[in-house]
């Protein structure tokens, strides 16, 4: 079952460490707002620079009956290295400095006027999450597709297959976060999340290139993904959007499955969430409908975390993000 409440540092405390005077604020409920997967992911420091290096555990040694006079087999676990890498995405915020001082608040004019770098820097890096390919795009990290897009592969165990076979096709996500599960990442010796920066006033010019003056704010924001252990995620995949739209495809049925793939429902320990696009949580939702005095199931249910209402599956809280897109190609 999920673990719930205040018991994970996520980057949300890290900010509230980093800045006593809250300034942060703002920036932290606006990314929150954007990027649901802040209010589950816990971020944790490189041991390598800018990379990450942990073990995976990917088989259990074996062990035998004893018996008198017999000696007891060799037997090892089996591990691999894994080295996860981060990358950072940036935004430069310009405003002019003739506006700020027309203005009777300089401070919520420049955080106005960098709404959109943040949301833009949020979404970049909640796509890249799910969809970052290191192996197409050296400068990004590696997201969990690339990690479980794979029916025969040692954890492909963890990926449901929903029967789609065009390219119109979405994914339904359960991740567990933790020390030991999933985690955010960023460099050694650097900041978690987005860090501001005041570049102060600077000269610079316009598209006929004259010259004006502005106040220059940078956004920045190292991050990467680990997964430390992929017993802790699973994946339904290959569901068939214009499928799903009429009602044909047994979501619950496969998120069923999905569930009882995760180690994380039998050992106790990280934060679960289920991550879907809007398109998914609709159709869920229509499931969840009662169709008459014949169909008492609850699906879904609204349950209280942290003092806000969530819709949950299983008591897992369910986080609508449009990160997860409708144009997947199939899973094999």
């Amino acid at each position: 079952m999920a673990t719930l409440g205040n018991s994970f540092i996520d980057l949300i405390d890290i900010y509230k460490l980093q800045d006593g005077q809250g300034q942060f604020n703002p920036v932290i409920e606006m990314l929150m707002e954007m990027n649901p997967i802040l209010e589950d992911a816990i971020a944790v420091e490189c041991n390598k620079g800018t990379t990450h290096l942990h073990t995976v555990r990917t088989g259990l040694p074996s062990v035998t009956w004893g018996k008198l006079y017999a000696g007891i087999p060799n037997s090892k676990g089996r591990t691999a290295q894994v080295e996860d890498t981060t990358g950072f995405v940036e935004g430069l915020s310009t405003v002019d400095k003739r506006l700020l001082d027309l203005s009777t608040n300089e401070g919520a004019v420049r955080l106005s006027e960098a709404q959109a770098y943040l949301e833009a820097m949020s979404n970049e890096v909640g796509s890249k999450v799910f969809y970052g390919d290191t192996a197409s795009d050296p400068e990004e990290f590696m997201g969990l597709a690339p990690r479980f897009n794979d029916l025969s592969a040692a954890n492909g165990g963890q990926i449901i297959d929903a029967g789609g076979t065009g390219s119109d096709n979405t994914s339904i996500w359960f991740v567990t976060w933790g020390d030991n599960q999933c985690n955010l990442i960023y460099p050694k010796g650097t900041q978690a999340g987005v860090q501001r920066e005041d570049m102060g006033e600077q000269r610079v010019t316009d598209g006929a290139g004259n010259a004006y003056y502005a106040k220059e704010e940078k956004f920045t924001w190292h991050v990467g993904l680990a997964v430390k252990d992929w017993r802790y995620v699973s994946r339904v995949a290959n569901i068939d959007v214009s499928d799903m739209a009429a009602g044909s495809v047994a979501l619950y049925d496969f998120m069923r499955k999905a569930y009882y793939k995760l180690q994380s429902r039998r050992v106790a320990g990280g934060k679960m969430a289920i991550y879907c696009n809007r398109d998914v949580l609709e159709a869920l939702d229509a499931l969840a409908t009662n169709a008459g005095a014949s169909d008492s199931f609850i699906r879904l249910r609204t349950t209280e975390i942290e003092g806000k209402e969530v819709t949950t599956y299983r008591g897992i809280p369910i986080r609508e993000s449009d990160a997860v897109l409708n144009t997947e190609a199939r899973v094999v």
